[in-house]
């Protein structure tokens, strides 16, 4: 399926690494031209590099989304390089174990900057650009905001946040032909997952653990599945889709997980 995406300027943040280097692999193939906006250039440029190798094309802009001045700083630096945005994926962020019993006001409003309120921004400074191009705006969301996890009170509060912002925008947006949905992540193998893991005792055994617990094929989603849908969701294929949580997870969270190894 064509989804339409040639040439359309796609703001993807944290899209050096993980999930994001998906969502601007797949946008790039499908013929867009994704941003990679993350903290270090060298990260981001490793992504273009690749993007461009296999024959597509992508750009970065160097930001450090926590700073809300970045977040104007970066978007300026988008339209100065390309002209125009037609889609926003708010993606950076990182489940920093800011939980209640041991956690502090400084810890958790730093979370909140790390992890949903550069969401806000980054929409804010993008709007006019998306005004013009009736563009989308897609948010990765976690599971957390709806299952919990424990020790992570900033992050689950930033995701319901998150999930929050998807449903109040779409509704603020709808004059503007603006479609904005949310995609829902649970158990996804990332680097951060990958140091995470290893910080543990037993990671082998704590791997096959979480993997049982997926009812679709007892496996993690890939960065990729992610990715199509998020693709999808900034196209006009999906032209009547606003106000949406999708969970690509497997099953994770609605599914009975007790029927997963049945």
């Amino acid at each position: 399926m064509d989804l339409q995406l040639k040439d359309k300027v796609i703001i993807v943040t944290g899209g050096a690494k993980g999930i994001g280097e998906g969502i601007v692999k797949v946008l790039a193939a499908e013929g867009a031209i994704p941003v990679v906006v993350g903290r270090k250039a060298e990260d981001n440029l490793v992504v273009v590099r690749a993007v461009e190798a296999a024959g597509g094309k992508a750009y970065q802009v160097a930001a450090e989304l926590s700073v809300p001045a970045e977040c104007e700083k970066a978007v300026k630096e988008v339209i100065a390089q390309l002209g125009r945005i037609d889609g926003l994926v708010n993606n950076a962020g990182v489940n920093d174990g800011v939980g209640l019993e041991h956690g502090n006001y400084e810890r958790f409003m730093e979370s909140l900057h790390k992890n949903v309120v550069h969401y806000y921004l980054m929409a804010h400074y993008a709007l006019p650009e998306l005004k013009k191009t009736k563009g989308a705006i897609v948010n990765i969301t976690s599971k957390t905001a709806e299952t919990g996890q424990g020790n992570t009170s900033a992050y689950a509060a930033a995701n319901g946040g998150r999930n929050a912002l998807t449903r109040e925008w779409a509704v603020e947006l709808l004059k503007y032909g603006i479609r904005v949905n949310a995609v829902v992540v649970a158990e996804c193998w990332t680097p951060a997952y990958d140091t995470w893991i290893k910080t543990l005792s037993n990671p082998e055994e704590k791997l096959k653990e979480i993997n049982g617990k997926i009812p679709l094929e007892n496996r993690m989603t890939t960065a990729e599945e992610l990715a199509n849908t998020t693709a999808f969701l900034l196209s006009e294929r999906s032209s009547h889709t606003t106000g949406q949580l999708i969970h690509v997870d497997g099953g994770y969270v609605h599914l009975d997980r007790a029927l997963a190894n049945a």
